[in-house]
């Protein structure tokens, strides 16, 4: 492992970060990260990026908000293989990959040369041994040079960015391709557990940052690809358990998926003892015949591809 220190020219005055720097090859081969790929990928910012990080203000509250729920979320938040295909063969040949917002890494290619970078010390702290080298920062502050990479990536994680499109515009200015995993939240009422449980959904900063979805798309130049939910998806996230209704009673379940926190206990509370009842009575049955027989669901997942 490396460790960068306080005013470090690769990372200019970040704190003291160990970063490890070994990774498994799609043969499960350990291998180690070559010093001169490392160095190219985290150089001396440009000046306007040279301010001191800090766990602190603004930039951090996406850290904040998963030191605080993010204790389980390896447990629930899995790689789902069919939406890893997708986001694969977006970063085509792209040998060096950069992931913002990394959290544990779920979707992290194996045959690339990944760097992470992520904001919480929580989500830090749950990366497996062999996963990429990862730096604390934001999104909207990237410490690495224009084009340094081949491709940026990020995995349900804009929503919870100070500003979206800043951060957005500094992936396209360190990669030459931009490959975001998200939502469009502009029709709630196409998944029931908002339409029918929680509506403050709706009223959540996250949710209307991802309304705006074609806007976002539009300030970078990316066009958006529909991706669907498989049933059994093995990631935990919002909109996973769609045909799996009883999943969201699972209080380890909800603690995986941010916006349960985001809404409050008071909404939470309600919600999961109405879902309850409804599912015990028969009425949730009753009210989602149409979905027992579908493989996939469309709930407004989308790929954001340069």
């Amino acid at each position: 492992m490396a460790t960068i220190e306080a005013g470090s020219p690769r990372l200019g005055r970040w704190r003291s970060t160990t970063i490890f720097i070994r990774r498994v090859s799609p043969r499960g081969e350990m291998v180690r990260r070559s010093d001169q790929a490392f160095r190219a990928a985290t150089r001396q910012p440009r000046a306007r990026h040279e301010a001191e990080y800090s766990q602190e203000g603004s930039d951090m509250a996406a850290a904040q908000l998963y030191d605080t729920i993010g204790a389980t979320y390896a447990a629930t938040r899995g790689t789902e293989p069919r939406i890893a295909a997708r986001i694969w063969a977006a970063l085509g040949d792209a040998r060096t990959v950069l992931n913002v917002g990394a959290g544990t890494g779920s979707y992290e290619p194996t045959d690339c040369d990944v760097t992470a970078v992520e904001p919480s010390a929580l989500m830090r702290a749950q990366r497996p041994s062999g996963a990429a080298p990862c730096v604390a920062g934001s999104a909207e502050n990237l410490p690495f040079d224009d084009q340094s990479f081949d491709a940026a990536m990020a995995v349900s994680t804009i929503h919870h960015w100070q500003d979206p499109i800043a951060g957005l515009r500094e992936m396209r200015r360190v990669a030459r391709r931009v490959v975001v995993f998200t939502c469009n939240t502009s029709d709630l009422d196409l998944f029931w557990l908002t339409r029918d449980y929680l509506p403050e959904v709706a009223s959540l900063k996250a949710c209307r940052v991802l309304a705006s979805l074609t806007e976002l798309a539009g300030a970078i130049g990316a066009r958006m690809e529909p991706v669907p939910i498989p049933w059994d998806c093995a990631d935990g996230f919002f909109e996973a358990y769609w045909r799996r209704p009883e999943a969201y009673l699972n209080e380890n379940v909800r603690r995986g998926i941010s916006v349960w926190a985001a809404v409050g206990s008071e909404a939470e509370e309600r919600a999961v003892h109405t879902l309850s009842n409804d599912l015990a009575s028969g009425r949730w049955a009753e009210r989602n015949s149409d979905l027992v027989d579908l493989d996939t669901a469309e709930l407004g997942l989308r790929l954001l591809v340069i």
